[in-house]
């Protein structure tokens, strides 16, 4: 299993940005998906999580600015992020399980695979 991560970019406070991850060499079964970021000197931290069927789950700095999403026929998950903050600036990992268990995508409970990141950068 292969994911990609792509969309980071510069964006000024308050505006927007779409993450993408795309999966590839997963062939079957169901499995939850998330993103996670680290700031520079700073431990990877969870941001979001999605079930197979849609079921969601945030962490609660981003709870309201930011939505998860997927498309199972595109292999695809997504992560919409407004009112971008400079506290949002790092660098976004998507990451896939081989369940399909919200809880263990956010404590990166031995998890599948992750993407190779994609940094956002939020200016003040």
């Amino acid at each position: 299993v292969q994911l990609q991560a792509s969309g980071g970019g510069l964006v000024q406070a308050g505006g927007s940005l779409r993450l993408s991850c795309l999966v590839s060499g997963r062939t079957s079964g169901n499995y939850a998906m998330g993103w996670f970021r680290q700031a520079p000197e700073k431990e990877r931290e969870f941001v979001a999580a999605i079930s197979w069927s849609g079921i969601t789950y945030y962490d609660g700095s981003v709870k309201g600015r930011f939505t998860i999403s997927r498309d199972n026929a595109k292999n695809t998950m997504y992560l919409q992020m407004s009112s971008l903050k400079p506290e949002d600036t790092a660098v976004y990992y998507c990451a896939a399980d081989r369940y399909d268990s919200i809880t263990r995508v956010k404590f990166a409970n031995d998890l599948d695979a992750w993407g190779q990141g994609t940094l956002v950068t939020v200016s003040s």
